[in-house]
């Protein structure tokens, strides 16, 4: 029965509110089975009531017919009777049946209004306890938009709006938000409670409770008291410690510098990789294991002994790291609880400034050295750099400008010494010119000094405030500029009246420069040659002017990529007989420049005199066919001839008379003389067909004299001269074909038995000099004239000159032929009436067997 037990009703419990309907379940179920079984006794009741009823009627009837036996009954009312007994027993039971369903209605309609009654009573409390000023609480249904109840203080500075208390970011400082977001995403998602602290932006603390039902998703906003306030910011304290602590730990480890904590005692507390690196350990924790150390202990007791007087200590220490002594700045800290350092790498920083001293002073070097003349000026406009070229543009004392002058001071004392010109406002001038210390971009300015000199004045700002002024001299420029213009104008006249064709090309293949020759040597129209116009329509009325035309390689060497830019010449003929020489040059600027020159005189005069050329070839071959057929023709009758006069001489063959013994002899001799004049033609034309090689081998030279003098020896004593050798100087031998140098020394000697006077001597030397073995061969003849020198080689050439007899006019030929075919030279000494003195050069060794010259 409600009320039975009233200590129930209404009573909280931890995360919501349960009354005494907790058990209504079992309560329903318990009513639920009452009711059936009630419904169950009251049809059983109603059934034995019908059977009662039923019985007491089949007995009644019974009795009737046993009473009125006598009395006639029918079947239709015996029916009608039992209907109306079943009626009235079943609305008997319906009736007893819905009197106590009504009673038991009744019953539950006073427990329910009681439940009720009771539910409403927990329902206000619970809206009491939800309301309170100290929390807020927000819910999520599922799938509907989140209820707020209850609300927080002012001092919370929480936003009494639904959206604006949600954007947690807007009334939560940043870190606070972003962690409760971050909670209550994970509550709503994973179901994962949490139960944080938070602070608002006016520095008051919250605690903030998630919690999750299976229909319901709660986040409760708790404002704390004082004490719980003070707890809760010592916990945001000890939070943002813990994580400023995290990242600060995190950096130092990340950094490439060496970083260190020490204890009170002195003993490394902890240490970053970068220290474990620069004393070769494999950890940190292995640095603090084996007690290494980044630095000496010379350096360790600097630092304690400065920190017996200041706690902070700064100074740049060495030390040793990977085999390699370096500089480190090392700030170390010191404390009553221990002690805290840093060193960084200065060797970089060293050798930067170092390079950077270097570099300016190469700076300086170089401005310096240039004929531009360059003044820096600070943010101060103090003077603080100027080269020579400033000191002798303007002429000024080195010790003025070394005194740093101000710009202003510079500019009034250069206008005091009438070295700038006069300004109709000079202040004005004046700064309007140091305005560019307040520039940002650079400044130009053109001075006319008074003495003709024109300047381009650019002040650069620079970035700390300063100015750096560069004076540009461009007088010659603008003359050079006078001058140039005077001479393109003058080119041009040139051009323009040059009877060779001239025409430039542009990279882009388009005309930029031509005269009137290129269009009157290839018959153009002068409309066609003009500026801009392409190369490709020169080409296509060109190709049909010329045979063979060369314009397409003149297109490709315009507008092809030839990275060699070779030069190219040629020639072609036009169909009108014209005969073009032209030259491909490139030019400087990556322009082409194609000249055309009429040469259609000179290649007829260069056909002409080809045709003479090679008619006189002919002759010449025609005539060395005829001289080699007639020397074999000649050489096997002379055989004859003086095989016979010998056999004549002979005793055996008869007596002869001295008239017939004379006679013969003058066969013999000139048999003899045709012979070798014969050898010698088939000697040069050997030569001459590049066949004859030597035999070398070693010469003596003694020996080779002698025999070459046995063969002159009748001539000589013939007219009485006499032969002087002079071999002192002379080696034992030297190296080459010994029957060639023999003939070389006969031709020599026979040529000078022919010149010299009667009774003479003829002096031939041999020496050894620094280029090889040298023969000469004197006779004190006539000598020759200068005119005869030039043709003394040539064969056939017969020269009187005053000579005994005219001979073939091949001894010299030959002899120059057998000299140079062993890779020497022969050359003449001579001169009216002081004789004549042919030199032969033989090398020590023979360059090998090679063609002589003719």
């Amino acid at each position: 029965m409600p009320g039975d037990n009233p200590l129930l009703v209404g009573k909280a419990v931890s995360g919501g509110h349960r009354d005494s309907n907790e058990k209504s379940p079992k309560a329903k179920a318990w009513r639920m089975g009452f009711s059936a079984r009630s419904l169950k006794r009251v049809l059983l009741a109603a059934t034995s009531l019908g059977g009662i009823s039923l019985a007491g009627l089949a007995r009644a009837e019974e009795s009737a017919i046993a009473a009125s036996a006598s009395l006639p009954v029918g079947a239709v009312d015996v029916m009608q009777l039992a209907v109306f007994v079943g009626v009235m027993g079943a609305a008997l039971l319906s009736a007893v049946a819905l009197i106590r369903e009504r009673g038991r209605i009744a019953a539950e309609n006073i427990e329910l209004r009681t439940r009720i009654g009771d539910l409403n009573a927990s329902l206000q409390r619970s809206d009491a306890l939800l309301s309170l000023r100290d929390q807020r609480i927000v819910i999520w249904a599922d799938r509907q938009k989140p209820e707020l109840i209850g609300a927080l203080p002012a001092e919370t500075a929480a936003p009494e709006d639904r959206a604006a208390f949600l954007a947690f970011g807007r009334w939560l400082t940043p870190r606070s938000a972003a962690a409760l977001d971050r909670a209550v995403a994970g509550l709503r998602e994973k179901g994962a409670q949490f139960d944080l602290v938070v602070e608002t932006h006016t520095s008051a603390p919250l605690e903030v409770q998630g919690r999750k039902t299976p229909s319901h998703t709660l986040v409760r906003f708790i404002s704390l008291s004082d004490t719980q306030r003070e707890r809760a910011r010592l916990k945001l304290d000890n939070q943002r410690l813990a994580a400023d602590y995290d990242n600060m730990i995190g950096l130092v480890d990340a950094l490439k510098m060496p970083f260190w904590l020490r204890g009170s005692d002195g003993r490394l507390r902890w240490v970053n990789r970068a220290y474990a690196e620069a004393v070769e350990a494999a950890t940190p924790e292995a640095v603090l294991r084996d007690g290494k150390e980044f630095l000496g202990t010379p350096a360790r007791e600097t630092i304690a002994q400065h920190h017996a007087a200041h706690p902070v200590f700064e100074q740049t220490l060495s030390t040793v790291i990977g085999g390699d002594r370096r500089m480190f700045a090392v700030s170390d800290f010191a404390s009553a609880e221990g002690s805290a350092g840093i060193a960084v790498d200065m060797s970089g920083v060293e050798a930067s400034r170092e390079e950077y001293e270097r570099a300016v002073r190469s700076h300086a070097d170089t401005l310096d050295q240039l004929t531009t003349a360059v003044a820096i000026f600070d943010e101060q406009q103090k003077l603080r750099f100027f080269n020579q070229a400033f000191q002798k543009l303007w002429d000024l004392d080195v010790g003025f400008l070394d005194s740093a002058p101000d710009n202003a001071l510079l500019l009034d004392r250069l206008r005091s010494e009438s070295k700038l010109a006069e300004q109709p406002e000079w202040r004005r001038w004046k700064e309007n010119l140091l305005a560019a210390y307040r520039a940002v971009e650079s400044q130009e300015h053109w001075w006319h000094l008074p003495d003709g000199r024109t300047l381009r004045v650019i002040g650069n700002p620079q970035p700390k405030g300063g100015v750096t002024w560069v004076f540009e001299n461009l007088t010659e420029r603008i003359n050079l500029e006078s001058r140039y213009n005077a001479a393109v104008r003058v080119q041009g006249e040139t051009l323009d009246n040059l009877t060779e064709g001239v025409a430039v090309f542009g990279p882009d293949g388009r005309v930029r420069l031509s005269n009137p020759a290129f269009v009157s040597l290839w018959g153009l129209s002068p409309e066609l040659v003009r500026a801009n116009v392409h190369i490709s329509v020169i080409r296509a009325q060109c190709d049909t002017l010329a045979k063979e035309s060369p314009w397409a390689h003149f297109v490709a060497a315009v507008t092809g990529f030839d990275e060699e830019r070779r030069d190219g010449r040629g020639q072609t003929e036009l169909s009108n007989g014209t005969v073009l020489r032209y030259a491909v040059i490139h030019l400087p600027n990556g322009q082409v420049m194609i000249t055309f020159v009429d040469v259609t005189d000179s290649v007829n005069v260069a056909r002409a005199l080809k045709d003479k050329n090679e008619a006189l070839e002919r002759a010449d071959q025609l005539k060395n066919d005829f001289v080699q057929h007639v020397s074999y023709e000649l050489r096997s009758p002379l055989t004859n001839i003086i095989g016979f006069t010998e056999l004549l001489a002979l005793p055996t063959t008869g007596a002869l008379t001295s008239r017939q013994r004379e006679y013969l002899e003058h066969i013999g001799s000139s048999s003899s003389v045709l012979l070798t004049i014969v050898n010698d033609i088939l000697d040069l034309a050997t030569v001459d067909a590049g066949i004859m090689e030597l035999e070398v081998a070693e010469v003596r030279i003694d020996q080779t004299i002698a025999a070459a003098a046995e063969l002159v020896a009748d001539r000589l004593e013939e007219h009485g001269i006499r032969l002087s050798v002079d071999a002192s100087q002379a080696p034992i031998s030297f190296h080459g074909d010994e029957i060639r140098v023999r003939q070389i020394l006969y031709n020599l000697l026979s040529n000078a038995a022919n010149y010299a006077p009667e009774a003479s001597t003829i002096q031939l030397t041999c020496r050894q000099t620094a280029q090889g073995v040298e023969f000469a061969v004197h006779d004190d003849g006539p000598g020759m004239p200068p005119e005869i020198l030039d043709t003394v080689f040539r064969r056939f050439e017969q020269r009187a000159n005053g000579g005994r007899r005219r001979g073939a006019g091949l001894g010299l030929s030959v002899v120059k032929s057998f000299v140079e075919l062993h890779g020497g030279s022969v050359r003449i000494e001579t001169g009216t009436d002081r004789g004549t003195t042919v030199i032969c050069l033989f090398p020590n060794t023979p360059t090998g067997v090679r063609q002589a010259a003719e």
